[in-house]
């Protein structure tokens, strides 16, 4: 795999945690509970933000769906998961328990087996 097409799947990976983290915190203190309560928070800023990085994230997505093989893409964009850990700790001060740096590590090393 080239360096280049590396670089595009950890900005994919970048961008949807991104597109995540500002969708968590543009909902942080809205009560949803109904659906004019549900409109209201998709006009959020932050929400819109996060789309915005999602949109980008499925152009550079469907450039290397073009380019690599889904088998190869798909567990790559498992570090998602791995970067979503350190945001929900450095971001959102969330506690994450030893099981679930266990599962970090079981992904590391699967996207290591499938990076070779």
């Amino acid at each position: 795999m080239r360096l280049g097409y590396a670089i595009l799947i950890l900005l994919n990976v970048c961008l949807l945690v991104g597109g995540q983290t500002l969708w968590k915190y543009g909902l942080q203190h809205r009560d949803l509970n109904s659906l004019r309560s549900v409109i209201a928070a998709m006009f959020s800023p932050w929400v819109i933000a996060g789309i915005v990085l999602y949109v980008i994230a499925t152009v550079i997505w469907i450039f290397l769906l073009n380019k690599l093989s889904l088998s190869l893409l798909y567990p790559l964009q498992s570090l998602a998961y791995v970067l979503a850990i350190l945001v929900s700790i450095f971001v959102f001060h969330e506690h994450v328990p030893w099981i679930r740096w266990a599962g970090v590590l079981v992904i590391l090393a699967g996207v290591g087996l499938v990076a070779v």
